[in-house]
């Protein structure tokens, strides 16, 4: 175990750990990174490719204030040189569209670099286990940012269905309601336009962002996997050349059915991604967009609301994501520190030789990540198959 740890925002080292970026570097998803790493209290950001134009890379890097010798017009040069810095970067976050997300992962594993990577891990499942044995035969480090299941609640209620609170799982189901597709999308707003492009985003837009977070959090909070899906994609907004809705229904292992509904054009729907699971003895509910309450409805008796708070009955685990008393809110900012926490105490821990506790973090794995991308195509594939059931294998 490492010694001397206190708080998730408690460099576990005697320095923060060295962080660089690829892409990210004027884009909402390079800030939501960067401000979840620097809130965290275990990184410092100091070098950076941030963009593919070389000047926007040169700009963008002096408005982050990185030192000018680590602005990189390349990622290739920057896995390179700081590989053979021995002040070199820790890990990697990279906030690219997702048909770059393969090459520069490897390119950075290959320099055992570790890797934060963006979902989904790539477009096709042959690159994802690419990605998966060359993590084993590197011995190296890659995880995916799903932000949501770093929220106290969410990891509460994962706790409440290990403990048996809930009984046996008898459904499921989970959504993430968005609006911005409903018109063309802004050119303007880096990010939106890409998302709609096969030959970027990949055979899927709405599934591929947003229904990999919505399916994530459900085998999260609930442990259960999908055996089978079918799913219908949908464009109920703007002319578009992929979907901005999908239907998906689950066959979740021990024949357990469940729902998933993900869209980007339903009108004031802003960022709705709620999961709903029911058991033999009551029900959770929890709303990212109300993050701090977690709704528990035991069978036959009241219903409860479980807050956020330190010493209030919630799991260590969950307690442990916890940095200021009820009253004062916790929202996304702060699950995307709680990521970046993890994230550091995980690599600290490789860095010192030090184990441990099996339950101590839950960092997404690469075969998490691989899951992901294997539930996309899936999707894809029965859609093109006219809502045929398709199967899950393991990977």
């Amino acid at each position: 175990m490492i010694e001397g740890y206190t708080t998730h925002r408690t460099p576990i080292l005697n320095r923060r750990l060295r962080l660089g970026f690829v892409g990210g570097g004027r884009g909402l998803v390079g800030h939501w990174h960067s401000a979840g790493a620097r809130l965290s209290n275990q990184w410092n950001i100091v070098a950076g490719a941030l963009s593919s134009n070389p000047d926007v890379a040169q700009k963008s890097g002096q408005e982050w204030d990185l030192p000018i010798d680590r602005i990189y017009n390349s990622y290739q040069d920057m896995a390179e040189t700081e590989s053979q810095r021995s002040d070199g970067i820790d890990a990697v976050a990279i906030c690219t569209p997702n048909d770059s997300h393969f090459r520069i992962a490897k390119t950075f594993l290959e320099n055992d670099i570790p890797v934060i990577l963006d979902k989904p891990m790539t477009n096709t499942v042959a690159d994802a286990q690419e990605l998966v044995e060359l993590t084993k035969v590197k011995n190296g480090f890659l995880t995916l940012t799903y932000p949501f299941v770093f929220h106290a609640m969410a990891r509460h209620a994962r706790h409440m269905v290990q403990n048996g609170e809930l009984g046996r799982i008898r459904q499921v189901n989970v959504e993430y309601l968005q609006e911005w597709a409903t018109l063309p999308p802004d050119p303007n707003i880096q990010g939106r336009s890409w998302r709609m492009m096969p030959e970027r985003s990949g055979r899927s837009s709405v599934v591929a962002d947003i229904g990999t977070h919505a399916y994530h959090l459900l085998h999260f909070v609930t442990g259960l996997k999908a055996d089978e899906i079918r799913a219908d994609f949908h464009v109920c907004g703007a002319p578009k050349d992929l979907e901005d809705t999908a239907y998906v229904n689950l066959r979740l292992e021990g024949g357990v059915p469940g729902l998933l509904w993900v869209t980007q054009a339903a009108p004031g729907q802003y960022c709705g991604l709620r999961i709903r699971v029911w058991g033999e003895k009551g029900g959770i509910s929890w709303d990212q967009e109300n993050p701090e309450r977690l709704i528990h409805a035991p069978l036959n008796e009241p219903e409860r609301h479980i807050l956020r708070g330190k010493d209030t009955g919630l799991c260590a685990e969950a307690e442990r994501l916890v940095h200021l008393p009820r009253g004062h809110p916790e929202a996304l900012p702060d699950a995307w520190a709680n990521l970046y926490s993890e994230i550091a105490i995980a690599i600290s821990a490789r860095i010192s030789g030090q184990m441990l506790p099996s339950d101590f973090i839950s960092v997404p794995t690469p075969a998490d990540g691989a899951h992901g991308v294997q539930f996309v195509n899936a999707c894809a594939d029965s859609h093109e198959a006219g809502g045929s059931w398709v199967s899950l294998e393991d990977l």
